[in-house]
């Protein structure tokens, strides 16, 4: 007699796997989301709208992928994309030529799944100078914790220790109790400052008209998608394979690339398939039957869409709060990439000075002709490459 797991206990923990995706997923990174936003130029209203917007999106696309394909698909926004984002120079677009820009992406994204040409070539793009990249990027934000210790000491000081005792404890949440914190210590300032009306509760989307322009197309569109891909869709494929799901691509690709073009209207930057929570719906926490963790995947686009209704409040308490507060909190969260990026950059020794280069390039923010330096850093790493490192192995 084959024995089969209580239906009841089943669905409750797809339930509680779901919840427990979600809830990492979004807590986990807001902040990021919040700090590139701002950069480009969004508003406190436009910032809210935005992370409502990729919340709605991410959850009805994480619901329908995993419905429709029976599998636990995660969709997450791009949290490296919002990292380069945040690392561009402050006033060097429009938020409307960022919305054009973010269009732009999505469709990249969507011609990625309809074009096979287009997915072989992005995967000709060397990993060491990808990961290079978005190591780069992620450099400026990854200092804020310890920078932020000169000016907001006590805070930055807490989100740092509550981050290194999560670690020891709860790794797998250490993320999340951190950026916690930070929403506590934005809670207390604004009690201490009697500032409780500057909150705002509902949430609301607000349209943006985009506008296009090829510096912002070259600038934003050109590096978040390569970055999406390489550290969030291609890894997202991974993972999932790993517990035994062959991803159906081309939908995939398609409905994300949709989502992130109509969630650009309101502000959003990018969504893609989910890396690191991927797991959390996909193993074994979800359902002891593999077949049954699809429910997981829907539990959690359920849960996405009610945490977008605090998008609103979660903005004004970010807005309020003292000024580097969840920037800190923010580069906490991507510690763990930068050091996971820096690796696949450095560790083919053959790429080794270009990806340093490429590095460089993108930390340093080069701006040449209205282009930011993301872009630059791929082309001076490929440049460094085959004029040094290519004729020197020859």
């Amino acid at each position: 007699m084959v024995h089969r797991p209580s239906t009841d206990n089943s669905l409750s923990q797809a339930v509680m796997a779901g919840f427990i995706t979600t809830m990492v997923g979004f807590i986990a990174s807001f902040a990021v989301v919040l700090a590139g936003l701002f950069q480009v130029g969004a508003t406190p209203t436009q910032a809210a709208s935005g992370l409502l917007a990729l919340t709605v999106c991410v959850g009805v696309c994480t619901m329908v992928l995993s419905w429709r394909h029976r599998m636990p698909i995660s969709v997450a926004w791009s949290t490296p994309g919002a990292a380069m984002l945040a690392s561009l120079a402050p006033g060097s677009f429009t938020f409307a030529q960022a919305i054009g820009a973010f269009i732009v992406s999505g469709v990249l994204i969507i011609l990625t799944g309809l074009l096979p040409g287009l997915h072989k070539l992005l995967t000709k793009i060397p990993v060491p100078i990808a990961q290079g990249m978005l190591a780069g990027v992620l450099v400026p934000l990854c200092i804020k914790p310890f920078t932020s210790l000169g000016t907001i000491t006590f805070p930055a000081l807490g989100i740092l220790l509550v981050f290194l005792i999560g670690l020891r404890v709860l790794p797998k949440f250490a993320v999340a109790l951190s950026m916690l914190t930070a929403v506590g210590f934005g809670l207390w300032h604004i009690g201490a400052n009697q500032a409780w009306n500057q909150l705002h509760v509902l949430p609301q989307l607000e349209f943006v008209a985009p506008e296009f322009s090829f510096q912002a197309i070259v600038s934003i569109s050109i590096p978040l998608f390569i970055v999406t891909m390489a550290s969030q869709n291609i890894p997202g494929v991974a993972v999932l394979s790993s517990f035994g799901f062959q991803l159906p691509w081309r939908p995939a690709m398609v409905m994300t690339g949709i989502g992130s073009g109509v969630g650009a209207l309101f502000g959003g930057h990018a969504i893609n398939l989910a890396a690191i929570t991927a797991a959390l719906a996909a193993g074994e926490e979800a359902s002891a039957d593999p077949k049954l963790r699809w429910r997981a995947g829907v539990s959690s686009g359920i849960f996405y869409l009610i945490f977008g209704a605090f998008s609103a409040l979660i903005v004004s308490v970010a807005n309020t709060s003292p000024e580097g507060l969840f920037q800190a909190a923010a580069g906490l969260a991507l510690l763990a990439t930068l050091a996971s990026s820096l690796l696949g950059a450095m560790g083919d020794a053959t790429w080794r000075l270009s990806a340093l280069v490429t590095v460089l390039v993108a930390a340093g923010n080069l701006t040449l002709f209205g282009i930011g330096g993301a872009f630059w850093a791929l082309v001076a790493g490929l440049l460094t490459h085959f004029i040094a490192e290519r004729s020197a192995r020859r």
